[in-house]
């Protein structure tokens, strides 16, 4: 097989039957792809990472947790293999066979009967890439045709029928040099796209990144195999890594030499505590490169529709931490000062206690009619608006079922714009 060039095609899985064995890594970087193509994810592991079981918990995909056994690939139309117990990676790999289902390995490219190309996205275009044993070859040339798209330089036109663009190549380029360091990379709010032009150059370059759940995590599957992915997934009030081990992980890579990008959700310095791990660098004497990132404080109520000011409606915007309840003693938030403004109120990690926030802005004075409204995954493909007001944001967002992560608007603001349908 390996004498023969691998042959290139587009696989359409929406609808259909995706099998994943193992929850690990490699499961984190390429489920949000088979995910985004619409197919019906099933994962068969007895364990997974923080990120995996989140999109288990949000129902993106099955999760059947134990361990593989014959026949879980019945009626599958594509098969990934990423196990570390080679017995069970060779007999699903067997199983595939005799099924005659297109087959990816983790371990052992030579035996699988797919092989996973260097993928990019730029200008409505899908470039995927093979370049044979050489994955760094093929994720530097991937990147330049991406860039290319991105800047300008690579002309794609368009073409009235056509829905999607793909290409092959198989020349390489120079995807940059490491630098030295640790780069903390505001990410954006969860499109791929909204990544700045500079965090993506960095990560292109990385050769560890240590990553947020609420990361742009479609931009993890672009990465070429060499590159150790660390999830760092905060799932809230769920399984976490503590921010003592994140930074201990960013220096122990950084010293070994490593170029290390902490690729975090929005911006860094925005209740992401990247000032924490700035200084942890700090004392550690390891070079560190500060990426900003956009907040979505202001990108995802943008994205749904919503200006945080607005002439003749709100001259000021306040961004505010919700995971601490009002009536907390660590709460380091004047609520009855806000209560006065007459701004918008932007609130990030607060849906578990926006009823307690919204009572104690209405007992300040803060009118109990203020529109509200709560963007849930906003950017994303799952963005999702709910609409209340202070007096009934607190039973609305239980009834709808609202989770993190969510962003909440609370002003006037939010009822300007297009009018939504009833």
């Amino acid at each position: 097989m390996s004498e023969n060039p691998a042959y290139p095609v587009g696989l359409r899985l929406s609808g259909r039957r995706v099998v994943v064995i193992g929850g690990g890594q490699v499961a984190q970087r390429r489920l949000p792809a088979l995910i985004a193509a619409g197919a019906d994810v099933v994962l068969i592991s007895s364990s997974a990472t923080p990120s995996v079981e989140a999109m288990a918990d949000g129902g993106e995909i099955r999760w059947e947790r134990r361990r593989y056994r014959d026949g879980d690939l019945a009626d599958a139309w594509y098969v990934l293999v990423a196990t570390n117990d080679p017995e069970a990676n060779a007999a699903a790999s067997a199983e595939a066979e005799s099924r005659r289902v297109w087959c990816v390995r983790s371990d052992d490219a030579e035996a699988a009967t797919a092989w996973t190309p260097a993928t990019g996205r730029g200008d409505g275009v899908t470039v995927a890439v093979l370049t044979g044993r050489d994955p760094r070859r093929s994720a530097a040339l991937r990147d330049a045709i991406v860039e290319g798209l991105r800047d300008g330089t690579l002309a794609a036109p368009h073409h009235r029928l056509a829905a999607e663009g793909q290409a092959t190549a198989a020349t390489a380029t120079n995807a940059g040099a490491p630098l030295p360091g640790v780069a903390l990379v505001g990410g954006g709010p969860g499109d791929p796209d909204l990544i700045t032009v500079r965090g993506r150059r960095l990560l292109a370059a990385a050769d560890v990144v240590i990553a947020d759940r609420l990361g742009p995590r479609d931009l993890l599957d672009e990465l070429p195999p060499h590159v150790e992915v660390i999830d760092a997934a905060k799932i809230p009030y769920g399984r976490f890594m503590a921010q003592e081990a994140i930074n201990a992980a960013l220096i122990e890579h950084a010293r070994a030499g490593k170029a290390v990008v902490r690729l975090k959700g929005g911006d860094p310095f925005v209740f992401g505590r990247g000032m924490e791990e700035a200084e942890a660098l700090a004392e550690a004497g390891i070079p560190c490169t500060v990426v900003p990132g956009i907040s979505s404080s202001i990108s995802v109520p943008g994205a749904a529709g919503i200006p945080v000011t607005h002439r003749g409606v709100a001259h000021e915007f306040t961004v505010v931490s919700g995971h601490v309840a009002p009536d907390d003693p660590r709460s380091l938030v004047d609520w009855a000062a806000l209560a006065r403004l007459r701004g918008t109120l932007v609130l990030l990690m607060a849906v578990e206690k926006i009823g307690a926030i919204a009572a104690a802005l209405v007992s300040h004075g803060r009118p109990a009619d203020t529109p509200v409204a709560i963007v849930q995954e906003g950017t994303t493909a799952a963005q999702r608006r709910v609409d209340a007001t202070l007096a009934t944001v607190g039973e609305r967002a239980k009834a709808e079922g609202v989770r993190p992560p969510a962003v909440i608007v609370i002003g006037d603001v939010v009822t300007v714009g297009p009018k939504r349908p009833a």
